[in-house]
C-alpha cells in the first residue's frame, strides 16, 4: 500500500488561487510526513481526465526521520460542447479556417532556368572565334544558321552514316561539299545544312543545344522561302486569278496534310523516321515531324544554290504537279477580265521556265528594266496606262514619292530604259493605292489585291532574314515569335498612317462614306498597301529595295509591346 495513506502524521491544506487567465484553475496542495529516511519526487498524469499530479516527498524539518509528501494537482475547464452544424459560428470557423492559404514547400527550379556564371574574357574569346558563325564574312546570312559550335563526334558520325543517301535522293554530288569550289561558294556548307536540316525534335541528336537551335532556324526560315516561291510562281503561271485562288493552289501542294506524301516520293522518310513505320504514326506526330523537315530542308537549299534550286526539288526531286486534282481551287463566280496580259502569259509558265528565268534575273538585272520584270507585268496589269496624266497622278504621286525616296538613282546604258522605268513605277505606285472598290467590279485586276500577296510574302522573307542575322544564338521559336509581332497588321498599317500615306488611297463613293463614318473600318486596308508597296518595290528594285523601305523609311523594327 502506498506509505503516503499509512502515515499517522498527515495533515492537508486546501487553497485556490486566483489565474490572470479566463480559466479557472484549482490548486490543491497536501504535505504529507512519512517515517522514510529518502526524499523523493515522483510525476503523472492521467489520460482519463485532464489532471497533472506532481508528488514529492521530502523530510520535515523538526523530525529528521520523517518525509514530506507534497502533491499537486491542478484542474483545467473541460472542453467547450460543439456547435451543432447549423450554426453561424461553426460556419464562419470552417470558412476562416479554408481562408487560410495552404503552405507550398518550395521546389528547386529546373536546369535550364538557373542561371550559369559568364565565362571569362579568355573563354568568351576563344568561343566567338571558334565559332563557325563567324567564319563567312561574305556569306551573312549563310553563317547566321549555322552551329555556334563545331560539330562533334557524334554529328560526324550521322553524316557519314545517312549523308550519302540524302545527297542521291536530292540529286547532289556525292563528294564532301567542302571540295565544292572555293571558300567564296556557299555549297562549301551543304553537308553541315543538310545534316542540321534532318535533326528534327524526335531525333537523337536533337538533345545537343547546337543541333536543336540549328534545327530551328533553318525551320524558320524555310517556310518564308517556300511561300515566296509559290507566290511568284502561280502569279506568272496563273496572270488573271485572284490571290484567293492561289493560295488555295499552294496549300494544295505544301499543306501539311500533303507533306508525307512528297518526303516519302523522294524516298526520305526512312531518314525522318529510321525506327517507325511512317504510315502507321499518328497523323498528328506524323506531319509535325516531316512539316518541321521540309521546312528546314528547302531552307538549307535556298542559303546554298538560292532559289532556282528550290523550283528544280519542288518540282524534279519530289514531283509536284501545279496542274494535280488536289490542287485546284474551288469553283467561285469569277468576275470577268476584260483586260489583256502580256504576251508571254498566253502559255503556261514551266518551272524550268522559273529557273532559267531567276538566274538570268540574279546575273543581269542590272542591265534589265527591273529586277523582276516578268512579276512585275503578271502584277501590273497593261491597261493601267490609261491612268497617266488623270488627277490622282499630279496631286498625291509626287507626295508619295517624296516619301518613299523614288526613283532610285540607278545608272544604265540605255538612257530610255530609266525613262520607261520610272513611268512603270508610277503606274505601279497608283495601283498600290488602287482599292477594289473603284474599279474591281469591272476590271477585275485594277486592284493591289495581287500586289498585296507579293509584297506579304517577301516581307515575311525579309524580316526572318533580318532576325537571323541580329539574334545569332536565338533558337528558331523565339524568333518566330518576334517576327510575328514585328509583322501583325494592325502594325503594319500604322507604319503607314505615321507616314501619312493613308490619305492618297483611292476609294469608290459609297466607301468612302462609310469609312467616313467608321475610321477602324480603314485599319486593314492602311495594311494592304502597305504590303502592295512592298511588292511592288520588290518587282521593280529587288530585295534591297524591300530592306530600305521596311528599316530606313516606314522603322519596323520599332519597340512594340508585349503580348498579354
Amino acid at each position: 500500500m502506498n506509505p503516503c495513506y499509512q502515515n499517522p502524521h498527515l495533515h492537508s491544506n486546501v487553497y485556490t488561487s486566483p489565474s490572470p487567465t479566463t480559466e479557472s484553475h484549482f490548486i490543491t496542495s497536501m504535505e504529507l510526513s512519512s517515517s522514510f529516511t529518502l526524499s523523493r519526487t515522483f510525476s503523472f498524469s492521467s489520460s482519463l481526465t485532464p489532471i497533472a499530479l506532481q508528488i514529492q516527498i521530502f523530510p520535515k524539518t523538526p523530525p529528521p526521520q520523517l518525509l514530506s509528501l507534497r502533491i499537486s494537482a491542478v484542474a483545467i475547464d473541460p472542453p467547450q460542447e460543439e456547435l451543432p452544424k447549423n450554426s453561424p459560428q461553426r460556419l464562419l470557423q470552417e470558412l476562416a479556417d479554408r481562408k487560410r492559404p495552404y503552405r507550398r514547400t518550395p521546389r528547386t527550379p529546373p536546369r535550364n532556368l538557373i542561371l550559369t556564371p559568364p565565362l571569362d574574357n579568355k573563354r568568351l574569346a576563344n568561343r566567338l572565334l571558334n565559332s563557325p558563325q563567324l567564319s563567312l564574312k561574305s556569306f551573312p546570312l549563310l553563317s547566321s544558321c549555322l552551329p555556334f559550335t563545331q560539330l562533334n563526334q557524334g554529328d560526324m558520325a550521322w553524316i557519314e552514316q545517312h549523308l550519302l543517301e540524302v545527297k542521291q535522293a536530292l540529286g547532289y554530288p556525292l563528294e564532301p561539299s567542302h571540295t565544292l569550289g572555293d571558300d567564296n561558294n556557299p555549297a562549301r556548307e551543304l553537308d553541315t545544312l543538310l545534316y542540321l536540316a534532318f535533326q528534327h525534335e524526335s531525333s537523337q541528336r536533337s538533345k545537343v543545344r547546337h543541333v536543336r537551335y540549328g534545327h530551328s532556324r533553318l525551320f524558320f526560315l524555310g517556310q518564308y522561302v517556300l511561300e515566296l516561291a509559290f507566290a511568284e510562281f502561280f502569279l506568272q503561271r496563273y496572270p488573271r486569278e485572284s490571290p484567293a485562288s492561289i493560295r488555295e493552289r499552294v496549300f494544295g501542294l505544301i499543306g501539311k496534310r500533303n507533306m508525307p506524301k512528297w518526303i516519302k516520293a523522294s524516298s526520305l522518310h526512312n531518314l525522318v523516321f529510321p525506327y517507325d513505320d511512317m504510315d502507321k504514326l499518328v497523323r498528328k506526330e506524323r506531319e509535325a515531324t516531316v512539316k518541321s523537315v521540309f521546312w528546314a530542308l528547302f531552307g538549307a537549299i535556298y542559303l546554298c544554290f538560292g532559289m532556282p534550286e528550290v523550283y528544280r526539288v519542288l518540282f524534279e526531286v519530289f514531283g509536284m504537279d501545279p496542274d494535280a486534282e488536289e490542287c485546284q481551287p474551288k469553283l467561285r463566280r469569277q468576275l470577268e477580265d476584260i483586260d489583256h496580259v502580256s504576251a508571254e502569259f498566253e502559255g503556261k509558265i514551266s518551272w524550268q521556265d522559273m529557273v532559267a528565268y531567276k538566274a538570268c534575273s540574279t546575273i543581269f538585272w542590272h542591265n534589265a528594266l527591273f529586277a523582276h520584270p516578268r512579276l512585275f507585268r503578271a502584277c501590273v496589269p497593261p491597261g493601267m496606262h490609261r491612268f497617266r496624266g488623270n488627277i490622282w497622278d499630279y496631286d498625291c504621286k509626287p507626295q508619295i514619292m517624296r516619301v518613299l525616296g523614288y526613283p532610285l538613282k540607278m545608272t544604265d546604258r540605255i538612257p530610255e530604259i530609266t525613262k520607261a522605268r520610272n513611268i512603270e513605277l508610277d503606274l505601279g505606285l497608283q495601283l498600290c493605292f488602287l482599292h477594289p472598290s473603284k474599279y474591281k467590279f469591272d476590271h477585275p485586276r485594277f486592284c493591289y489585291e495581287r500586289l498585296e500577296y507579293l509584297g506579304q510574302k517577301i516581307q515575311d522573307l525579309v524580316m526572318a532574314e533580318r532576325l537571323l542575322m541580329k539574334h545569332l544564338d536565338a533558337p528558331g521559336s523565339w524568333l518566330q515569335n518576334k517576327h510575328r509581332r514585328f509583322l501583325m497588321n494592325k502594325f503594319c498599317g500604322r507604319y503607314l498612317r505615321y507616314k501619312n500615306l493613308h490619305h492618297f488611297i483611292i476609294y469608290s463613293e459609297e466607301v468612302q462614306d462609310a469609312y467616313q463614318r467608321s475610321y477602324r473600318l480603314k485599319y486593314p486596308v492602311n495594311t494592304a498597301v502597305q504590303q502592295a508597296l512592298h511588292g511592288l518595290s520588290y518587282a521593280v528594285y529587288g530585295k534591297r529595295d524591300v530592306r530600305r523601305l521596311m528599316f530606313e523609311v516606314f522603322d519596323f523594327e520599332q519597340i512594340q509591346p508585349e503580348p498579354m
